[in-house]
């Protein structure tokens, strides 16, 4: 129950001060910071989502994590890294390609990362865990 609130609360924070940068300049950008902001608004819809699905198993008596989500965390955290050292390799060939700011290429790493694991958990998900 308490790792739940803590999430929400993390959650919110982290809406409020994406939401004080984007909307704390003067100029209204369309362009790279635009799309950061989508996707941190979007990553922390779900993780609110998931700490209210945490929030409403504890108030059932449910325990918070069973050998299934532990196993389906595992691998969708496996999935991740590997994919994520791929994407790596693509951000620096392209970084030689085309002249962009080292903070940007970092961030939009990062938020790749994020989408990445969240995409590979929904997979993960979806297509269940076959015996191995």
């Amino acid at each position: 129950m308490k790792r739940g609130l803590i999430a929400i609360v993390i959650s919110l924070m982290v809406l409020a001060t994406s939401a004080l940068w984007f909307f704390g300049t003067d100029d209204h950008k369309i362009g790279f910071e635009a799309v950061s902001f989508g996707v941190i608004v979007i990553l922390v819809g779900f993780g609110l989502f998931f700490a209210w699905r945490r929030l409403s198993s504890a108030k059932r008596g449910e325990p918070a994590e069973d050998e299934l989500s532990k196993k389906i965390m595992q691998k969708t955290a496996a999935w991740s890294y590997y994919i994520s050292l791929y994407m790596w390799v693509f951000m620096i060939w392209f970084k030689d390609r085309v002249t962009m700011d080292t903070e940007q290429v970092l961030g939009a790493g990062i938020l790749s990362m994020a989408v990445i694991f969240f995409v590979s958990w929904i997979v993960i998900r979806l297509r269940g865990i076959r015996h191995e």
